[in-house]
Parts: C-alpha cells; sequence; structure tokens
C-alpha cells in the first residue's frame, strides 16, 4: 500500500519502480549500488526524489542511444 503523505517533489518506491521498468528488487538494487538515494519516508516505505529517479531515466536513455 503506497503512502498517501508523501512529500511534494517525491516518489514511493512503487511509482519508481514503475517509473524505471522494474520492480521492488531492482529499485533496492539501485540503492545498494549508489545510483539512487532514499530520501526519506520509514525503512518499509521508502521516498525517493523525482528529480534523482528522472535523472537516472535520462542517463539510461543516452547510454542507450549511444
Amino acid at each position: 500500500m503506497e503512502s498517501q503523505m508523501i512529500r511534494p517533489g517525491h516518489l514511493t518506491a512503487h511509482q519508481t519502480a514503475r517509473m524505471l521498468g522494474t520492480d521492488l528488487a531492482g529499485v533496492r538494487k539501485l540503492v545498494q549500488r549508489g545510483h539512487l538515494e532514499r530520501s526519506g519516508g520509514s525503512p518499509r516505505q521508502p521516498w525517493y526524489p523525482a528529480k534523482d529517479v528522472t535523472a537516472l531515466l535520462v542517463k539510461r536513455a543516452t547510454a542507450n542511444a549511444a
């Protein structure tokens, strides 16, 4: 269940996974590898900055285009 009280400019783990085309385990791997950083929420329902998720999408798109 997604949090209803998320700060503006942040995404839940589920929203992040949907945007990146992965699952929650994939999001956790991105955090472990240092590609994405939590910015709030709780240990079970973390939030991620929307600008960081967008930057990761752009980075992936440029890598795939090259």
